[in-house]
């Protein structure tokens, strides 16, 4: 093994605190920081670690403060050049935190440490963390599902509804020091241009994926004349926090045309395709619930509200299980449903996504949209349906159409996504583009939710020309579509 890679992973020592001593009282806008250095590659890269203080709720005089982390990396000496915000999805999720692991974890953090690492081609990096979200003592958690399901009967969606009072009230009454009214993707916006301020920036770019790309439109929206231009994978508009039906169902449709063309599944499934298949599961638990003995000796009832929460799965992985549930196969994907249905011991889910989710909510022509929408039949109406008559229980206040209908910006953005994304669909991209008549959309043939990252393993050249337009500004060589691999598709039981 060369030494050169396993030095990559190496954390070299961190050094000197800065900001104000740490026994006197954080101020608003004041950031504490220390200084770190680790082997890349040949060479040493050195980076700050530190967290900037900002009122929870803005909206209330006196609120208390709470402590938001971010790094900043120096980049690959572009002078001039406005440093890149890179902005986590999720909520909740954490760039940072690939930095911050020790032991194996460190190891095993390599990647995502390499793909911010990368992004200095672009200029100086500043990763931010989302309020809430922020560090190990800044983390705030609940339990989505601590009282479970029953696994004698299927699932129905007013079990769902019925549960909800109870699992917002819990999690609540797990943090009653804190304004949790603050945790909105507005005070995200400004948690951000605070700690800009704070470092000295006229001028940022910003890098968003998923609900980075939200919490990069709101601050495109808020603070416009600080944005020189935007990289934004995984599109997630302001007004598209629930997906819409078709979209989702249309990425299934792209992976199961390529799927269909395998000759391992093409023998497994009916004349129709995948989508026959579908249909005639679905046909058969409208008609007869299934009844299958679990592993453990348990039985569990499915029906077609279970399969349709199934349906979402990776796209190398999705048809193999749709042929095995079609010819009767049900053992996996039982053990699988029993596995969602089981109370949760522990509170792991992020709180900062349901109260920024439900804050942003949905306009409501979208909502009457999403009702409407003819997919409904395959996926049901679980991706919104319960996050929208949970809302009012939720403290974070609704953020309005003001915020979340689009409007026209000469921001520059290149949106980058994936048509095989079931997150946030490609349509996403395609119903935002027209507002930004400086922009170009890059697509990604057969990409996923990740497609920036499945460049950053199948086509490096492509990756760097999109850092070089962060870094320049020029997106006029750029490609309109890069086609990657075809992944190998599972295949299905005997």
């Amino acid at each position: 093994m060369r030494w050169s890679i396993v030095f990559a992973s190496i954390l070299i020592i961190a050094v000197c605190s800065g900001g104000s001593p740490k026994d006197l009282a954080p101020q608003p806008g004041e950031i504490r920081t220390s200084h770190h250095y680790l082997l890349s590659g040949m060479s040493i890269v050195r980076y700050e670690l530190g967290h900037i203080y900002v009122p929870e709720n803005r909206n209330r005089p006196n609120s208390r403060l709470i402590a938001v982390r971010y790094m900043r990396i120096k980049g690959e000496d572009q002078p001039g050049t406005p440093p890149v915000f890179m902005l986590p999805g999720g909520p909740g999720d954490s760039y940072i935190e690939a930095f911050t692991k020790s032991g194996l974890d460190w190891f095993g953090a390599v990647r995502q440490r390499n793909d911010v690492l990368r992004f200095r081609r672009a200029g100086d990096v500043v990763v931010m963390d989302q309020r809430g979200a922020s560090g190990p003592s800044g983390r705030l958690s609940f339990n989505h599902n601590p009282d479970g399901q029953p696994l004698d009967r299927p699932a129905v969606l007013a079990d769902e509804l019925e549960a909800a009072p109870s699992v917002v009230r819990r999690a609540l009454a797990r943090y009653p020091d804190h304004d949790l009214a603050g945790y909105t993707v507005i005070q995200c916006a400004e948690d951000l241009d605070d700690l800009r301020q704070a470092l000295g920036y006229t001028k940022v770019n910003l890098f968003g994926l998923s609900y980075g790309s939200q919490w990069s439109f709101a601050v495109m929206r808020l603070h416009p004349g600080t944005v020189s231009r935007a990289l934004l994978s995984g599109v997630e508009p302001l007004d598209n926090s629930y997906d819409m039906p078709s979209h989702v169902w249309a990425a299934l449709m792209r992976v199961a045309a390529e799927a269909e063309a395998d000759p391992r599944l093409r023998a497994s499934l009916p004349q129709g395709g995948l989508r026959q298949a579908i249909d005639e599961i679905l046909a058969h638990l409208e008609k007869d619930a299934v009844s299958v003995r679990l592993q453990s000796g348990e039985q569990i009832v499915l029906g077609p509200e279970d399969f349709r929460l199934s349906l979402l799965a990776r796209p190398s992985e999705w048809p193999a299980r749709i042929i095995d549930i079609h010819r009767g196969r049900y053992e996996a994907w039982a053990e699988e449903v029993a596995a969602t249905r089981r109370p949760l011991k522990e509170s792991s889910s992020a709180l900062i996504g349901p109260l920024i989710d439900t804050s942003l909510n949905v306009s409501e022509i979208r909502g009457r949209h999403l009702e409407d929408d003819p997919a409904v039949q395959y996926l049901g109406t679980w991706g919104f349906v319960p996050a929208m008559a949970a809302a009012p229980l939720w403290p974070t206040p609704d953020v309005g159409d003001a915020l979340r209908l689009p409007e026209e910006s000469p921001i520059p953005v290149v949106f980058l996504h994936g048509d095989w994304d079931t997150s946030t669909p490609i349509e996403n991209s395609r119903e935002i583009q027209p507002y930004f008549p400086n922009s170009r959309l890059v697509v990604v043939r057969r990409g996923g939710h990740g497609a920036i990252y499945d460049l950053a393993d199948q086509n490096p050249d492509a990756l760097d020309q999109l850092l070089d337009y962060l870094r320049t500004g020029d997106m006029t060589d750029l490609p309109t579509e890069i086609v990657i691999a075809l992944p190998k598709f599972d295949t299905p039981l005997p």
